[in-house]
């Protein structure tokens, strides 16, 4: 029996659902959620709760909450855990403001629909114990940057698919994994202005100011409940990735407007009377098109904005600072604009449900663009899920007046093009160098996971049962090997389920188009694979060579086989599959376990099913020192992932592997005092004799 009411009258949503939640006493069944997802967001009705595991499938976008009438569905409130962080002398709490919160708060003290309350909002985080307050619109810039760069790129150099997708809005990413995977090659792979906030600041930002990352707690402002999902992600932990510290947050927290404006009234404080205040100096500086961000058809002329500067090398002409075509609050808009020669189609959407409905059009041929942006709430984030709520026709007003506030605020400004912000070249200066550098791609860009199976779908998977190579299907191919091993189809065992596909590997790509699902993937797999065979195979032959007097020749085997071993590394390198050492020992860690619970078990029942038990014994002695492997990689992740490997909690004596020297203390100096080298090269001495 279902945990959930009758999907008929209601959404489902799971208790741990990190946007929304619902209190059950105040459900009056008027289906408002559910018409919502199922005509808007495209969500409700696609999927069965038997098939699921009665699990709710959603996209955090918070637009059931936004219609209900009696508060049943209500944002999952973060704003106690800050004032807890507030409340810790250790900690310091860094709030960064997305624009929309700005043209919404006001609503929430009784102020006009749309007031632009900027300085009163940074007035009041200062107030509630900020130590420092961001204006995220100036990673809006870096987005803009980000993303313009790689959209020329695929447009000049044909790097990725055409359209090229926005990628800010989380709710809409969600979306895609899940109805429309083979789309994500085409999302842009730069991060939502959130997306990059986080990790600047725990990184240069924490650098300039002379504070320690592990200090920092990173709190978000929002009008977006999808957020909440966004910055718990796996993948949002660039900057700890960067300090060896992977389990740190990009973003720690996010709070929405109506969050903000609870918090501030459970204080008691009075926002009329709050005089203006400034975000601080570095990374509270934007452009007018940062400012825009928050409406929709406003990422698409921020972007284009910068994309025709770089394609031209002037600055854009006057109709690309009032790009009528994709203002307002249509649902479906689209322009064309000339660039250097270019016609380039672009198209601004909002509403998921809409947007599987271009995607639809373009599949069949009906439609073609460069550029498409997608946002999932009504007017783009001025209407996002945690904005102060309105019903009928006052809340397209509300809108409407929310959005001619940041149009309003862009004209008024003197810098009205991202890549014109002088913070933000400071930044590319001294730290990110250029759009699309290494660092850039690995602290600004970021992978989408195929989550087609949240529907419960039941496709067949067949695993290698020699090297763990897994095909998806209904059926094998006839004749059909695999591409590692190149074992035959008697060699595959049906599995229920295989792992969700990533659509593009561990780190971002560069830019480049996604090899997920390729042949090109699969030839690399078996490449590195041959490779890696061969480099074994010469070193065992070298070992002959030398043992039968052939002192050349076993070292011609030898230098051979390091140069398959580099062959090796260039094919593992493009499937992504180096991470840093806490991706690589967990990594690690999964193949041993899959070794000893699987592969061996199978291959010794095999063997003694087939009349060899010598070999079955072996298997199973094997399968045990590959249990044994995981065991010490697990723990010596956890040492990397706790910052243990070089401090313990007692007494130990520390050998430095150079010279020798013995130290003992609880942790490894940092300099060897005899050799000079760093603690990197000291360990716990264990006796061995």
């Amino acid at each position: 029996m279902s945990k959930h009411m009758d999907p008929k009258v209601r959404v489902p949503i799971d208790a741990d659902n990190p946007a929304i939640a619902r209190i059950e006493d105040r459900c009056v069944s008027c289906t408002l959620c559910r018409d919502v997802c199922e005509t808007y967001i495209g969500v409700h009705g696609t999927y069965d709760l038997a098939d699921t595991g009665d699990r709710a499938v959603c996209v955090h976008c918070g637009q059931c909450a936004a219609v209900c009438p009696v508060n049943s569905i209500i944002v999952k409130p973060e704003w106690e855990a800050v004032k807890a962080a507030i409340a810790d002398p250790a900690k310091v709490v860094i709030f960064s403001t997305s624009p929309s919160v700005r043209v919404g708060l006001g609503e929430a003290f009784g102020m006009e629909p749309g007031a632009f309350v900027e300085g009163r909002m940074v007035a009041l985080l200062r107030k509630l114990g900020g130590d420092y307050v961001l204006d995220t619109n100036f990673a809006a810039d870096m987005t803009i940057v980000e993303e313009a760069a790689e959209l020329v790129e695929r447009i000049t150099k044909k790097t990725g698919p055409l359209p090229q997708f926005t990628s800010c809005c989380p709710a809409w990413v969600r979306w895609c994994e899940i109805y429309h995977p083979e789309f994500l090659p085409h999302i842009s792979s730069a991060k939502s202005p959130i997306g990059m906030q986080g990790p600047t600041i725990k990184t240069y930002f924490a650098k300039k100011a002379g504070l320690d990352p592990k200090t920092i707690v990173n709190v978000a402002v929002t009008p977006c409940t999808a957020k909440k999902a966004e910055i718990r992600r796996e993948e949002m932990n660039a900057a700890g990735r960067m300090l060896g510290d992977p389990a740190m947050r990009d973003m720690d927290y996010v709070i929405t407007t109506t969050e903000l404006a609870e918090w501030a009234k459970a204080e008691g404080i009075d926002f009329d009377t709050l005089e203006d205040s400034a975000f601080d100096n570095f990374m509270g500086q934007a452009s007018g098109a940062g400012v825009i961000f928050g409406n929709t058809g406003g990422v698409m002329e921020a972007a284009l904005r910068t994309a025709y500067a770089e394609l031209t090398g002037e600055d854009a002409p006057a109709d690309l600072y009032d790009l009528k075509p994709v203002r307002g609050l249509e649902d479906m808009k689209e322009a064309s604009v000339d660039i250097n020669g270019t016609t380039v189609k672009v198209a601004v959407v909002y509403g998921t449900a809409n947007a599987g409905r271009l995607i639809e059009e373009i599949q069949a041929g009906r439609a073609d663009y460069h550029f498409v942006e997608v946002m999932t709430c009504p007017g783009g984030c001025i209407g996002g899920g945690g904005q102060p709520k309105a019903f009928g026709p006052e809340a397209d007003k509300r809108r409407e007046a929310r959005i001619e506030s940041l149009y309003k605020r862009d004209a008024a400004m003197t810098v009205r093009r991202s890549d014109l912000n002088p913070e933000l070249e400071t930044l590319y200066k001294e730290f990110y160098e250029r759009p699309l550098s290494e660092t850039a791609h690995r602290m600004l860009h970021t992978t989408y996971t195929d989550r087609r199976r949240d529907l419960g779908e039941k496709r067949m998977s067949y695993r290698c049962k020699v090297c763990g190579y897994v095909y998806e299907g209904d059926e094998l191919p006839e004749g059909y090997l695999c591409p590692l091993c190149h074992k035959d189809a008697t060699y595959f065992e049906k599995i229920e389920a295989a792992p969700a596909a990533k659509q593009t590997a561990p780190q971002c790509a560069g830019g480049k188009k996604s090899l997920a699902g390729t042949k090109t993937e699969a030839n690399l797999k078996a490449a590195f694979a041959g490779e890696s065979q061969a480099r074994n195979k010469y070193t065992y032959f070298a070992e002959v060579a030398k043992r039968e007097g052939y002192e050349q020749l076993a070292e011609i085997f030898l230098k051979t086989a390091r140069n398959e071993q580099e062959h090796a590394r260039l094919w593992f390198e493009a499937l992504g599959g180096i991470g840093d050492t806490a991706q690589n020992l967990k990594a690690a860690a999964e193949g041993e376990n899959y070794e000893w619970t699987d592969m061996y078990k199978t291959f010794a029942e095999e063997a003694e099913a087939e009349g060899f038990p010598e070999l079955a014994a072996r298997f199973r002695a094997v399968g045990d020192i590959e249990r044994a492997h995981e065991e010490r990689y697990l723990k010596l992740l956890k040492n990397v992932e706790m910052n243990k490997v070089f401090e313990k909690a007692g007494q130990y004596m520390w050998e430095c592997r150079v010279c020798g020297h013995l130290v003992v203390g609880n942790k490894a100096p940092e300099i060897c005092p005899v050799c000079g080298y760093s603690k990197a090269y000291f360990e716990v001495r264990a006796e061995n004799y």
